[in-house]
C-alpha cells in the first residue's frame, strides 16, 4: 500500500484532526436532523450514522436500512456535511454509493470476515468509486488479519483508504468495553506511516466518561483522527446508549483536546515507549490473573489440609520457564529471578488465605 491517496478531497483533506460525530444508529430522520444541526452548528465536517447494524444476538435493532439513506442525503443538503455510514455486503455498498455517501466505513466483525472482505473489495471496484474508505480493526486482536482487510479493498483500487482503532473484545468484565491493546495500531502505523488512523474511543470505553481520556490519549499517540458517537438524546438511543454523548458534549471534549505541534515518526523513541507502556499494562493484567488463580489454589490447599509451598511444583516451573525464556534469546538467570518474585507474591497471598480465620 505504497501509493495511497489523500483519504479526503475538496478540500477536506486540510481536516487536522479528522472529526467524524454522529450516532451510532439512525432511528428516525427527526433524530438524524436534530443531531445533524447540532453537530454543524458546533463545527464538525463529518456525519456519521449507522443504517445497518451488525448486532452479536438476534433480536436487537439492526438498522433502519435503506430508509435511512435518504435522511443522509438531507444532512448533506442542508448542513454541508460530508456523510458516512457502515457497509457490510454488496448490496449495502450499492445503496449507499447510488445514495451519494461520502465516506464508507467497514465494521469490526466484517473486517474479521475475509470472503466478506472480498466481496466488498468486488463491489467497489466494479463501481470504479473513488470514495474513501476507513476498516475498523477485526474484533479479534489480529493485526494480520487487519492488514488482510486492508490489502483487499487496495488491490481492488481503492486507493482512499484510512484504518480506525476501536479496541478489541475479551472475555470477562474490564474498564474498557474493547480493550485498547495500543501496540497493535502502532504497529500497523510503524508498517504503513502514510495510512491515515483513526481512533473510536466509543467502542473502546463503552462508556461516555471514558471518550474524552482516550481521544486524547489516541491524539497523542499520533492518530489522525476520531469517530465518535454523538446522539442527540443518548439516554433514549436504539443502541449502545451508554457510550454516545450529546453534541454539546461532544463540542465540549473536542475544545479540551490538547493537539500536538509536531507528528511523530515511525522511529521515534516516543511511539516505542508508548509500546512498552502498553505492554506494560498488559503484564499486569496478566500478572493480575496469576494472583488470582494462585489464591484459588491456595483456598484449595487450606480446605484439604495441604503445604503452602510444593518443592517438586516450583522446581519444574523454575527449570521449564528458564529453558523457554532461553530459547527466546532472554537470559534463563533473568527469568528465574523474575519465577522468584512471583513466586514469593504467591506465596505471601496464600498464607494470607490460611491465616484467614473468616474462610
Amino acid at each position: 500500500m505504497n501509493e495511497l491517496k489523500p483519504l479526503l478531497k475538496d478540500g477536506a483533506e486540510k481536516l487536522h484532526p479528522i472529526i467524524i460525530a454522529g450516532p451510532c444508529s439512525a432511528e428516525t430522520e427527526e433524530q438524524v436532523m436534530a443531531t445533524a444541526r447540532e453537530l454543524a452548528k458546533n463545527g464538525v465536517k463529518i456525519f456519521r450514522a449507522g443504517i445497518w447494524k451488525p448486532r452479536t444476538k438476534p433480536g436487537g435493532f439492526e438498522g433502519i436500512g435503506v430508509e435511512g439513506l435518504q435522511w443522509l442525503k438531507r444532512v448533506k443538503e442542508e448542513t454541508g456535511m460530508l456523510t458516512s455510514t457502515e457497509v457490510a455486503t454488496k448490496q449495502h455498498v450499492e445503496a449507499a454509493l447510488e445514495a451519494g455517501v461520502d465516506i464508507l466505513w467497514i465494521g469490526a466483525r466484517t473486517s474479521a470476515n475475509p470472503f466478506a472482505m472480498q466481496e466488498i473489495a468486488d463491489a467497489l471496484k466494479a463501481s470504479g468509486a473513488d470514495i474513501p474508505v476507513l476498516v475498523k480493526n477485526p474484533v479479534n486482536p489480529d493485526l494480520e488479519l487487519w492488514i488482510g482487510a486492508l490489502q483487499r479493498l487496495y488491490n481492488a483500487g481503492i486507493k482512499r483508504l484510512g484504518a480506525i482503532h476501536r479496541g478489541f473484545s475479551s472475555y470477562g468484565k474490564h474498564l474498557y468495553r474493547n480493550l485498547p491493546q495500543w501496540h497493535i495500531p502502532i504497529e500497523l502505523r510503524r508498517r504503513f506511516p502514510e495510512l491515515p488512523l483513526l481512533c473510536d474511543p466509543s467502542h473502546i470505553g463503552g462508556k461516555r466518561e471514558l471518550v474524552a481520556p482516550l481521544s486524547q490519549q489516541a491524539l497523542d499517540m499520533g492518530f489522525d483522527g476520531l469517530i465518535i458517537e454523538s446522539h442527540c438524546d443518548p439516554d433514549c438511543a436504539w443502541s449502545d446508549k451508554a457510550q454516545q454523548v450529546t453534541p454539546d458534549v461532544l463540542n465540549f471534549i473536542l475544545n479540551t483536546l490538547v493537539l500536538r505541534d509536531s507528528t511523530v515518526t515511525t522511529e521515534s523513541l516516543t511511539l516505542l515507549r508508548q509500546q512498552i507502556d502498553e505492554l506494560d499494562n498488559e503484564l499486569l493484567e496478566v500478572l493480575n490473573k496469576r494472583m488470582r488463580i494462585s489464591r484459588e489454589i491456595g483456598q484449595y490447599k487450606k480446605e484439604h489440609r495441604m503445604p503452602v509451598l510444593q518443592i517438586g511444583r516450583h522446581d519444574e516451573i523454575m527449570q521449564s520457564r528458564a529453558k523457554l525464556a532461553e530459547e527466546m534469546g532472554m537470559s534463563g538467570d533473568f527469568m528465574r529471578s523474575v519465577l522468584a518474585a512471583i513466586h514469593e507474591e504467591s506465596v505471601r497471598q496464600q498464607i494470607e488465605i490460611f491465616n484467614d480465620r473468616t474462610h
